[in-house]
Order: structure tokens, then C-alpha cells, then sequence
């Protein structure tokens, strides 16, 4: 006689997601509502800020939507891999960061916006090595840092002279394109792991040092290429040359108060249509979001920023171990460091540097690299306990 077979049911694909235990309940969901909602704020302002003259009627944003749906999947596969494994894989990430950075100074290399930082791959794509060498670089350091000395909570010294090498070499390659934007945000990620890891103060100094005499030698050397000269004059004195140096200052200015409190709503602004101010979808994409979401819509952004930066900060606070902390903490100071720069510049606080904002200007590889740190925050997230 031969015996039944009894099929055992499989519990379904939502029951298990909503499983106490499962990936899926211990995401960070607060931050990934925020960084939804920045992306769609982002599509609408690329719309609107590229539909005049992009081909086709929706201007750039079926790309840009590509591109965040790219950046969506890499942040999934990231955020499912184990942190604290990924301290085996920093070197090699850091390594084919310093590749593409290398590869963008040979003939391969092309030259946009005056930055020498790109590499065209074809069909009108384009990738910038710098947006994933602030991924290598923040790995890198935050493996080399993340064992303490021994009887000690803070780094060994020849660590801390590796994580300094590293970074030399990193913003060294970016300087050659130059691009000081990107250089300025990779070393804002070196001195945030470094003072989160503890080093002693004399290593802070010596940095303190070493950085002032960095631009000291920039602007006495005359590294920098005339469009950035003229970015520092226009920021120093906006009204010097309004119709030169000072036109973006000025008319970023301008569209974002003519927004006033609720704005001229979207596809509404005449700053925008008009195309008064250059890359509008890019570096200046908060120009449109004042001009036709108004200050309302402006502080909404900024919000919502805020909390993909509290969340992160939280991650970093409740992690146990020390290599998840620093990636945590660097990542935060990264995305604070770049909002504030690219916001400033709009209002006028800041100089121009060319950085874009997080999660809302238009850019394939930029987007990437944002939605890959947010995987890596919700790996952390979610695997948060010690490791040993």
C-alpha cells in the first residue's frame, strides 16, 4: 500500500514579510518614506526644469526616473548583505574607486560643465567615478579605523596614517579634473571618520594644518581653473558683474524669492521656463523648488532631508559595532555636508561648488551613490547587534 504524501503549505510572501523577525519589519521605514518622497519632488522638478528643452515632452525625466529605478535596486542588494562582511569587500570597492578615477585623466575621460570628470559609455549615458569613490573612500576608512588598539577605544596609528593615505590619493585624482566640490565632500567623510573613530586631538590638529595649507597652496598656486575663480568672486560680491560672474547667484536668487510662500505652482515658474538659471535641473534644482513649490515647498524639502539625516544618526547611535557606526556616522556627515553647500549656494551663503542635492537633482551616478549609502544605512539597521 503505498504511503499519502502530505504537501506542506508554504506560508505566503507577505505573511513572512510581516513576520516580528523578517528583513522587511526591521527596515528603517520612516527614512525610505523620506527618501521616496525626495525622489518624486525630484522627478516633478526635472520635469518641469528640462521640458522646454530636453527632446520629447517630458524633457529629461523618464531617464531620471531609469536612473532612480537603477539606484533603487542597488540599494535593495545592498541593504540585504551583511554589514559588517562588507569590511572584506572595502579594499576591493576602494580599488575599482581609484580604477574609475584613474581611467577618467586618460583620453577616455571627457569634459563637462568645464569639469574633465566623466566617462561616456554611449546612448547619451555617462558615469563620474567621483560620485562612487565617496562610497570607496567612506568603506576604506571605515574598516582601516574600525579596530581599536589594544587596550584602547581608539585607533592604532598606522591606521590612522592609512586612512590618511587613502584619502590623499582619493581627493588627489579629483583634483586633477578638477572637481573641488567632490574634493571638499570627501574630505569632510575622512575628518567625520576620523573624529568619530576617536583619534587622539593631535591627529585632528595635524589635519586642521595640513587642509589650511591645502588651499593656501590652491589659490597661491593658482590650481584652480577660472570658471571656480569666478565662482569665489561672485559669492564674495554677487553685484560685481551680474551679468557674469554673478548672473547664477543673482538669478538663483531671484527665483526662489519670486516663489514667495506658496509659489507659482508646477510648470509655473517664468525663472524656470525661461531657463534663466543654468542647470537648473542639476546643482540648481532647489531654485525650482522655491520658485514653484514657494517657501513651503522649500522647507518641505529640507524637512524631509532632516529626517533621512535624524534616522541616519539614530542608525549610527544604536549600532554595536564600531565598522557600522563609522560607516553610519560618515555618511550622515556626507549627506549633511553636500545639502547645506547645495542649498547655501541658492540662497547665496555659499559659494557655487557644483554639488548636487541628494535625492532630488537630476544625475545617474549621484543618484546611485545616494541610494547605495541609504542600503548600506539599512543594512546596519538591520543587523545592528555586535559582531565578533
Amino acid at each position: 500500500m503505498m504511503a499519502r504524501t502530505v504537501a506542506v503549505r508554504q506560508p505566503s510572501l507577505l505573511r513572512r514579510m510581516a513576520r516580528e523577525n523578517s528583513t522587511v519589519r526591521r527596515l528603517d521605514g520612516l527614512m525610505l518614506v523620506a527618501v521616496a518622497g525626495l525622489c518624486v519632488i525630484g522627478t516633478l522638478l526635472v520635469w518641469s526644469s528640462t521640458r522646454t528643452w530636453a527632446p520629447g515632452s517630458t524633457g529629461l525625466v523618464k531617464k531620471h526616473l531609469l536612473n532612480e529605478a537603477i539606484g533603487v535596486v542597488l540599494c535593495g542588494v545592498v541593504a540585504m548583505v551583511d554589514h559588517r562582511a562588507m569590511r572584506a569587500y572595502a579594499p576591493v570597492v576602494f580599488a575599482l574607486s581609484l580604477v574609475g578615477l584613474t581611467l577618467v585623466i586618460t583620453p577616455l575621460g571627457a569634459t563637462i560643465n568645464g569639469s574633465h570628470s566623466w566617462i561616456l559609455l554611449g546612448g547619451g549615458f555617462a558615469v563620474q567615478p567621483s560620485e562612487f569613490a565617496k562610497v570607496g573612500l567612506l568603506l576604506i576608512i571605515a574598516m582601516l579605523l574600525a579596530q581599536p588598539a589594544e587596550g584602547t577605544d581608539r585607533p592604532r596609528g598606522l591606521d590612522v596614517m592609512l586612512a590618511l593615505v587613502a584619502a590623499g590619493i582619493t581627493v588627489g585624482l579629483v583634483m586633477l579634473q578638477p572637481d573641488l566640490g567632490t574634493a571638499l565632500v570627501l574630505g569632510v567623510i575622512t575628518a567625520a571618520g576620523l573624529i568619530i573613530s576617536g583619534v587622539r586631538k593631535r591627529w585632528i590638529g595635524m589635519l586642521t594644518l595640513v587642509a589650511g595649507a591645502g588651499v593656501f597652496s590652491v589659490f597661491y598656486f593658482h590650481m584652480l581653473e577660472p570658471y571656480q575663480v569666478a565662482r569665489f568672486t561672485a559669492f564674495v560680491d554677487p553685484s560685481v558683474d551680474p551679468r557674469g560672474v554673478g548672473y547664477n547667484s543673482t538669478q538663483s536668487m531671484i527665483a526662489i524669492g519670486s516663489g514667495q510662500l506658496m509659489g507659482k505652482g508646477l510648470l509655473g515658474g517664468g525663472q524656470t521656463t525661461g531657463r534663466f538659471v543654468p542647470e537648473q535641473h542639476t546643482d540648481f534644482i532647489f531654485t525650482v523648488a522655491g520658485e514653484e513649490f514657494g517657501f513651503l515647498g522649500s522647507v518641505t524639502v529640507v524637512l524631509l532631508l532632516g529626517v533621512v539625516l535624524i534616522r541616519g544618526l539614530r542608525i549610527a547611535r544604536q549600532c554595536e559595532d564600531r565598522f557600522g557606526t563609522l560607516v553610519a556616522g560618515t555618511i550622515v556627515c556626507w549627506f549633511a555636508f553636500q545639502t547645506f553647500i547645495n542649498v547655501g549656494m541658492t540662497i547665496g551663503i555659499m559659494p557655487i561648488t557644483g554639488l548636487p542635492l541628494p535625492f532630488v537633482s537630476y544625475g545617474g551616478t549621484a543618484t546611485f551613490a545616494n541610494l547605495i549609502a541609504v542600503g548600506l544605512l539599512q543594512a546596519i539597521k538591520v543587523r545592528r547587534q555586535s559582531f565578533n
